[in-house]
């Protein structure tokens, strides 16, 4: 039985020497897992941001891995990948893994043997600016909000009403930016939220979400984050020094570490359906 997948894109880390563990095959082609690894997993439970994708190399022989992706072993030795694992994680008997797809296995691709895992730099850092830009739009939206609630819907990261974590339903995380969708529907009204005052000052609320994160940028913070131990998992924070006060959120991606990195965050907001609010951010690095 493999240990859980030690992971170390926490520290920002793109390159690692690992030892395969074993090689899974799957519908075109096989996963493989390492002992440890470089390489950021899709979270097949809450898919926002994409696994990393790079290459493996074994000797002289590089395989491409297409993309990283969350598996689990059980303690009879059923393995599963991604949206097949039945389980949730951390289920007893199971053990959690990371896996590299790839489409091809070389022969000295095999259990036990060493390798280089090597992520795409390029994408991985377009994938961070997008998932902490992700995260600063979310809480300047629940600032710009904040006026429209009549009752207590619980506080955010910087003790601002929770309108994000009230009315998110999906998230998705590209390079340099997200898109995230809201249901303004009956439930969130009567949580006591005014959604017909909301869509009254749409613009104006637009206005205020880039005015908060053009201020965000200027004050270049430190951005990491926080683990509670080397394993996939182990529970990892996002936490940000904004001048308003550390922010700390749940979260297993990857992040910028400083606000420094960016140019300019910016976002739209579409209400085109009165029921869907949509959020699409749009980052610029430095």
């Amino acid at each position: 039985m493999p240990h859980s997948t030690v992971v170390t894109f926490p520290s920002g880390s793109l390159v690692e020497s690992a030892r395969v563990v074993g090689v899974h095959p799957v519908e075109g082609g096989a996963v493989v897992v390492l002992d440890r690894t470089p390489f950021h997993p899709v979270d097949h439970t809450w898919p926002d941001q994409p696994g990393d994708w790079g290459a493996l190399r074994v000797d002289d022989v590089e395989v491409a891995v297409t993309e990283a992706v969350m598996a689990a072993v059980s303690d009879e030795g059923e393995v599963a990948v991604g949206a097949d694992i039945p389980v949730k994680r951390g289920a007893e008997g199971w053990t959690w893994l990371v896996g590299h797809r790839v489409e091809a296995v070389p022969a000295a691709l095999a259990a036990g043997a060493a390798a280089e895992a090597t992520v795409d730099a390029e994408r991985r850092a377009g994938l961070s600016r997008g998932h902490t830009a992700c995260h600063l739009a979310s809480l300047a939206l629940d600032l710009a909000v904040a006026d429209l609630w009549r009752k207590d819907p619980g506080s955010d990261a910087l003790g601002n009403p929770d309108f994000e974590g009230r009315a998110n339903q999906t998230s998705f995380i590209g390079e340099n930016g997200s898109v995230d969708e809201y249901r303004l529907g009956k439930s969130l009204r009567k949580a006591g939220f005014d959604t017909e005052g909301f869509a009254a000052s749409l613009t104006e609320r637009e206005e205020r979400i880039n005015a908060q994160l053009a201020a965000w940028v200027a004050s270049a913070a430190a951005s990491r984050i926080e683990v509670d131990g080397e394993t996939i998992v182990d529970r990892r924070r996002w936490m940000c020094g904004l001048p308003e006060g550390t922010a700390s959120i749940l979260c297993g991606g990857t992040h910028v570490s400083s606000l420094a990195e960016f140019a300019s965050i910016r976002v739209s907001l579409d209400l085109t359906d009165p029921q869907l609010l949509v959020m699409t951010t749009s980052a610029v690095p430095a």
